[in-house]
């Protein structure tokens, strides 16, 4: 996979402003203000900057937690894992392997057959539904 690169100021200038919080500053969406917290539509969920496929629906559960929750990516390449230990926790990061774009994280806290979470906010996708 290339990877895509461009400035803050060319991403800012892409996206709007919450989504160039979250993806590119690293912010987080409002627990269960997301639109696609709740959708039931299925579908394949893209990432908003840089349109690389990242999750199925198919995987898609309700965690409770207040963003859109999926038990696995789409591929083992779609995405890269970065410790996080901001805000006095110890997490792991999720990030689009194409552009870096941060999607949230990931916990082991998840169903089966994985056991994993990844809880990731809706500004950073775009859901393309099946036909």
């Amino acid at each position: 996979m290339e990877k895509l690169q461009k400035t803050l100021e060319e991403w800012k200038a892409m996206l709007d402003p919450e989504q160039y919080n979250v993806c590119r500053l690293s912010a987080t969406e409002r627990p269960f203000s997301g639109k696609y917290n709740d959708t039931k539509t299925d579908g394949v969920y893209h990432c908003v900057c840089c349109n690389e496929p990242l999750f199925d629906s198919k995987t898609k559960f309700d965690s409770g937690c207040g963003w859109p929750s999926f038990y696995a990516p789409i591929g083992e390449s779609a995405m890269t894992e970065i410790r996080d230990t901001s805000h006095g926790m110890i997490r792991t990061e999720v990030k689009c392997a194409r552009c870096d774009a941060h999607l949230g994280h990931v916990f082991p806290d998840g169903p089966p057959p994985t056991g994993l979470r990844y809880c990731i906010n809706s500004v950073c996708l775009n859901l393309e539904p099946r036909e």
